[in-house]
């Protein structure tokens, strides 16, 4: 009796030690994203990450095989933050420039959507040109394509940079601020909703792609081109299988993946 129970005991202890081997041999990726960009992606009073920047990088994990974390990080720390290895992957609506290609690799886009200029519906600003919003105080959140956009494009305007985009969204909404620039996605589901009853989207700007890039890419550490690709072949998978497509028009009724 007392030998088969240390035989009972050995097996239990090596099933166990199996067992945890190989939980142990499923990769992990750790995400890093804003959680404050509805409606890519938002953290909820719950604490529950949710958006299409999420749903799309969950389901890229799926499609590798690999179980992914999400943490969250504000966003002009969030490159500094990959960097020194607190995540491995930014999937967080980052442009493709030229400017952050020299900081870190990307994975190829998963969306491409233009810049735009949204106003308060009675504003005396009919036009998204840079000679409308001459003198005019414009809002943008800082360290961005966008605010790069306005500062180029936009020298006339009195430049107002936020650190979150609902930050800007509650200075127009009390006409703190004349009109705002962000992608136009954001700027179209914010006007739907009750925040965002107050304005209206007055139009899509013309992409400058030295400032707005090739679309929205999965941003690695510099020389981590293998998990850059991996992504980039997910992307693609999901794309073929429906995935993609189940998630997009879960937000928009359109496709986002653009040109």
């Amino acid at each position: 009796m007392r030998i088969a129970t240390h035989f009972f005991a050995a097996a239990s202890i090596a099933a166990v030690a199996l067992f945890a081997g190989s939980a142990s041999a499923q990769e992990k990726i750790v995400i890093g994203t804003e959680g404050a960009y509805p409606p890519f992606n938002s953290l909820e009073s719950d604490g529950t990450l949710t958006g299409f920047d999420v749903e799309i990088a969950r389901a890229l994990c799926d499609e590798m095989k690999v179980t992914c974390d999400f943490v969250t990080n504000d966003w002009d720390g969030i490159i500094p933050a990959l960097q020194s290895k607190k995540f491995d992957a930014i999937i967080a609506s980052m442009s493709i420039t030229p400017e952050r290609l020299e900081q870190v690799d990307f994975s190829k886009k998963y969306y491409n959507t233009p810049p735009a200029i949204a106003v308060p519906k009675d504003s005396d600003i009919t036009e998204a040109t840079p000679e409308a919003l001459a003198g005019k105080a414009l809002g943008a959140q800082g360290s961005t394509t966008h605010a790069n956009y306005a500062e180029k494009h936009m020298a006339e305007s009195d430049l107002k940079l936020y650190p979150t985009a609902d930050e800007y969204k509650l200075d127009i909404e009390n006409g703190r601020v004349d009109a705002v620039i962000d992608d136009i996605v954001v700027l179209s589901e914010w006007v739907k909703s009750d925040a965002g009853a107050c304005c209206k989207v007055l139009g899509a700007l013309p992409v400058d792609v030295e400032i707005n890039g090739e679309g929205a890419g999965i941003a690695v550490r510099k020389g981590e081109t293998e998990l850059a690709d991996r992504f980039s072949a997910a992307i693609l998978a999901i794309r073929e299988n429906g995935k993609y497509k189940e998630i997009n028009d879960k937000y928009f009724d359109f496709d986002v993946y653009g040109e």
